[in-house]
């Protein structure tokens, strides 16, 4: 279901402009109108869902299938070497529609690993401290739990 005010669902509709290369039921898919390379794409969900934590547990896989399917399109139509695919849940995350980025790479095309500085653990305890608080959260794991 769209949302109001929404451009990605305004775009998934055809309410609003969008170059779209692909368009079903679970998905649409589009380019970025400010790429990182050209034939950068957003991978959306048809239904309105903020963030990956927003998605139904049994639409995460159609979903993924649809973006496993546009990093395939854009490497074989593009003749791109591989895809950057990444997505923002809140932070960063321009509109609050879930989609996943495919950007095409190419050796030395001048993109640099992440977009962010690195950083390193203090040693094995911080990050065994920090492995436990995620483990402790995930238990017991259920696909339908949702964070806030």
């Amino acid at each position: 279901m769209p949302a109001e005010g929404c451009l990605f669902c305004a775009i998934t509709t055809g309410e609003r402009p969008g170059e779209v290369v692909f368009s079903d039921e679970v998905a649409t898919a589009f380019l970025d109108i400010r790429p990182v390379f050209k034939g950068h794409v957003l991978v959306a969900p048809a239904a309105h869902a903020e963030t990956l934590t927003d998605l139904p547990p049994t639409s995460v896989g159609p979903f993924f299938q649809r973006v496993q399917a546009v990093a395939a399109a854009v490497e074989r139509g593009l003749g791109a070497g591989g895809t950057f695919v990444a997505m923002n849940n809140r932070i960063s995350q321009s509109v609050p529609h879930l989609h996943v980025h495919v950007v095409p790479r190419n050796r030395k095309d001048g993109l640099r690993g992440f977009f962010w500085p690195r950083t390193a653990y203090d040693g094995p305890g911080e990050a065994a401290s920090y492995a436990l608080r995620v483990r402790e959260a995930l238990t017991p794991f259920s696909p339908s739990a949702r964070t806030s």
